[in-house]
């Protein structure tokens, strides 16, 4: 009995074409419902946000219908090409980049502008899903762990010299698809570790923070041990926990804080936790214009009496008032979250999470019934920067996370941002659409 393999748009996921194309109308009503005035003489304003933000949609849909019509093979023959070509990108952005609000992670030809670290997403996706899906990775070994780990240090390197801390954090939720992939719990361990390290630091005193960090050390040492060689000794790794939870307690935070971070940065995270920045790490002068955008409190405060405001059932489209008289700083990109908590409440804002947890859910799916390594590890990236995006832009305009200055997929302006995530999504369903065939 021969196969008959059925036309592509009968093998194209409907649920996720379906749930990408309202997450981005809902973000298009949201921009539209930031910029509008009651006494716009038309909609058909192309100095709007919501008319260019219409504009790159049709450009991404484009993009999205050569995608379909491109060989699923293509996107893993030439992973390694376009990993190579965005981290030149990446560079050139470092020394030619364009500068706004304080990092140089824009690249401008014309009146055209984009940013790199967007893009380079989808390149370092590809890249990782084609390394750890080539035969001769054997992803049990600590040498392929690295060289992965590398894959995705590369372009946070370039990103940080950009100034350009939110998107650089993003690239570490690969993270998440690694461990699909038999990352062991050792790595999450220290990365939630790593976590209560800095809020450790930063919450408890200097004399209190040495028996709390001893007994975290010890937790941490009788967890990993087991996974180490029988060869070296328990106490070797207790001891050797401890040194190094001292160590970045006491040196690799304080150095992070004074010479890495930005000020801004320093003051979002303080913020976070409800505390005064200390005088050792606020040692910069901040101009009038800094000081009012770089507020550690305001945008997040405005945020959260916009969002508050909406109560159960919210005040209706287009009546939001902090929407209307432009409180919320950023409330067309960053904060667009805003827009729909003020305007359709408790229960506009739990759709819209339902709406994310299911695409979430649904490409978990699709990735488990890939035949193909290549296109399994490719989708749970896809799965990881989206929940990455959606978990932190939502968490910090309700004042969980600071502000990063990272955006919510699909809704917020933004042609990078738009058009990146929309070219994962259509790579995500052209791979599945070819999910019988192994693509290496």
């Amino acid at each position: 009995m021969s196969f008959v393999k059925k036309p592509l748009f009968l093998r194209i996921d409907g649920i996720i074409i379906l749930l990408y194309v309202m997450l981005v109308t809902i973000g298009l009503l949201a921009v539209y419902s930031v910029e509008y005035r009651s006494t716009d003489p038309t909609f058909f304003m192309m100095n709007k946000s919501y008319m260019k933000q219409l504009i790159w949609f049709g450009y991404a849909l484009i993009i999205g219908m050569l995608i379909l019509m491109t060989d699923s093979k293509f996107f893993s023959s030439f992973a390694f090409l376009f990993y190579t070509a965005g981290l030149f990108i990446l560079l050139i952005t470092i020394f030619a980049g364009v500068q706004v609000k304080g990092s140089r992670s824009w690249l401008g030809i014309g009146s055209f502008r984009f940013q790199p670290a967007e893009v380079c997403k989808l390149f370092t996706a590809l890249a990782l899903s084609k390394y750890l899906s080539m035969p001769e990775t054997n992803f049990k070994k600590l040498r392929s762990r690295l060289i992965a780990f590398v894959i995705i240090q590369l372009p946070v390197i370039f990103i940080l010299a950009q100034k350009e801390t939110g998107l650089a954090l993003v690239y570490y939720c690969f993270i998440l698809a690694m461990y699909r992939e038999g990352l062991p719990n050792t790595i999450l361990v220290i990365v939630f570790a790593t976590v209560l390290l800095v809020l450790g630091t930063l919450l408890i005193e200097k004399t209190t923070i040495f028996f709390i960090l001893t007994g975290l050390a010890f937790l941490i040492g009788i967890i990993i041990r087991d996974t180490l060689s029988k060869k070296i000794s328990s106490w070797v790794v207790l001891v050797g926990c401890w040194l190094i939870c001292i160590g970045f307690s006491q040196f690799a935070v304080p150095f992070a804080f004074k010479h890495v971070l930005q000020k801004h940065h320093i003051q979002r995270i303080y913020s976070m936790i409800g505390k005064e920045v200390p005088n050792e790490y606020d040692n910069t002068t901040a101009t009038g214009d800094d000081k009012k955008e770089n507020s550690s409190d305001y945008n997040v405060l405005q945020s959260k009496i916009a969002i508050g405001s909406g109560g159960f059932y919210g005040k209706g489209y287009l009546n939001g008032t902090s929407t209307k008289n432009q409180f919320v700083p950023e409330q067309s990109t960053d904060f667009i979250f805003c827009a729909i908590g003020e305007q359709f409440g408790f229960v506009g804002s739990f759709i819209l999470v339902l709406l994310y947890i299911s695409l979430l859910m649904r490409i978990v799916f699709v990735a488990e019934r890939q035949r193909s390594s290549f296109s399994r590890i490719f989708a749970y990236c896809v799965a990881s920067i989206l929940f990455f995006h959606f978990a932190v832009n939502i968490s910090m305009t309700i004042g969980l996370a600071p502000v990063i200055g990272i955006t919510l997929p699909f809704l917020s302006y933004g042609g990078s941002s738009l058009v990146s995530f929309s070219i994962l999504i259509f790579i995500l369903i052209r791979l599945d659409a070819d999910r019988q065939v192994l693509i290496r």
